[in-house]
């Protein structure tokens, strides 16, 4: 069997052949491609992990293509006005997904469900205003991931009719930090942490203004964005760049029960891509990776308090969401300056009644990736003056 190789050009022209357009927009994509798929070929993937994150390049050429083309055929739709955002940031594992969801639940707010997610551009030879066949092919990769990858959906479960987050969207850009979490890849680990990510925010500004138009085009309301995705912490004055007007909603919980909880989903996501894993490296380079995050989201926010036109924040303890979410769900509108009506609440309330049940997850411990409470502590000895964990 031969081993498939990652080549820019080639999976350029792989995508717009299975496409039949050619326009994939501004060019600078090429660059970060370039970096990401000569990591690729240096890591060490089995063939079926080769295999997939091969896939996942053409289908992200391949969402380009699609959101260039519904462009051109509808230009009214960089005319949609993204309004500005609630932005949900946190480390993976201190309840940002609950938090997302909950306030997405109200009827005057928008976000991507989990199969706008996987297919935000719709195929060219469909009506966009008709989203069946792809929400059929989001239910589809559910039920697959359930079954095939079960250590992945209980970690991370992606639901195809719930608010998902939407870095995939900055993925496509090809600057992001998921393909660290999944491979060993340090020259673009390295290279990443020097570039400017404007690109990317670009690009998920578009397809949220595609979203947002073929919302419309299925005449259903489009409110305010919740938005959600850990990565952000790392980028938030890229994130205010293009959301001058956000809201920023962060959450915070003790590293020593989330940089584990991160590590043990690396692992399994470098398990699906080769057969060769060590998890102490993975457990070193998560530790690494969310203190440099941390600290950048601290240096921001430090600023930002000092600044008067600075977005607004709601800060939240995981703990106390948990314990009851109502209370701070009122603090983020109290802070927008919006009132929790009647209608929000109780449709808020009829998702965490009907709230998917969180699947089993493996079990693990610190040690397990070569972490100790001690190490977690080293690295986030920084005060955190936002939040008590």
């Amino acid at each position: 069997m031969s081993v498939l190789t990652f080549d820019v050009d080639t999976l350029v022209a792989e995508a717009r052949r299975k496409e039949g357009v050619e326009d994939l927009g501004d060019t600078g994509f090429r660059e970060p491609l370039g970096v990401l798929c000569a990591a690729y070929d240096a890591a060490p993937l089995s063939e079926v992990g080769r295999w997939i994150l091969r896939a996942g390049l053409v289908h992200s050429l391949r969402t380009r293509l699609r959101t260039q083309e519904w462009v051109r055929r509808h230009p009214e739709i960089l005319t949609e006005r993204v309004e500005d955002p609630i932005v949900v940031v946190g480390m993976m594992r201190s309840g940002t997904t609950l938090v997302q969801r909950l306030l997405a639940a109200d009827p005057a707010r928008c976000a991507a469900a989990g199969w706008e997610v996987l297919e935000a551009a719709p195929p060219l030879d469909t009506d966009p205003a008709d989203p069946a066949p792809r929400i059929e092919r989001g239910l589809a990769r559910e039920a697959q991931t359930r079954e095939h990858a079960p250590e992945l959906f209980a970690i991370h479960p992606m639901h195809a009719l719930e608010a998902e987050e939407e870095i995939v969207f900055l993925a496509d850009a090809f600057l992001s930090h998921v393909p660290e979490s999944g491979a060993h890849v340090p020259d673009y680990r390295a290279w990443l942490d020097t570039q400017d990510l404007t690109p990317a925010y670009d690009h998920l500004h578009l397809v949220l203004q595609l979203l947002q138009w073929q919302k419309r085009l299925r005449g259903e309301p489009v409110g305010r964005w919740v938005l959600k995705t850990p990565a952000h912490l790392g980028y938030l004055d890229t994130l205010r760049a293009r959301f001058p007007g956000l809201h920023l909603v962060h959450l915070h919980r003790d590293p020593q029960e989330t940089i584990p909880s991160g590590a043990s989903l690396n692992t399994v996501l470098h398990r699906m891509h080769s057969d060769t894993v060590d998890p102490q490296r993975i457990g070193r380079e998560w530790l690494e990776r969310m203190g440099w995050t941390h600290d950048r989201a601290l240096d921001t926010r430090e600023r930002w308090a000092r600044d008067a036109t600075a977005p607004r924040v709601t800060d939240i303890a995981f703990r106390a969401v948990v314990a009851d979410p109502w209370p701070q769900v009122a603090r983020v509108h109290d802070d927008l300056g919006t009132h929790l009506t009647d209608r929000a609440q109780a449709s808020m309330r009829a998702w965490l009644d009907r709230r998917p049940p969180d699947p089993r997850r493996p079990a693990y411990t610190a040690e397990d990736f070569g972490l100790t409470p001690a190490a977690i502590a080293e690295r986030f000895a920084r005060e955190n003056p936002f939040c008590q964990y």
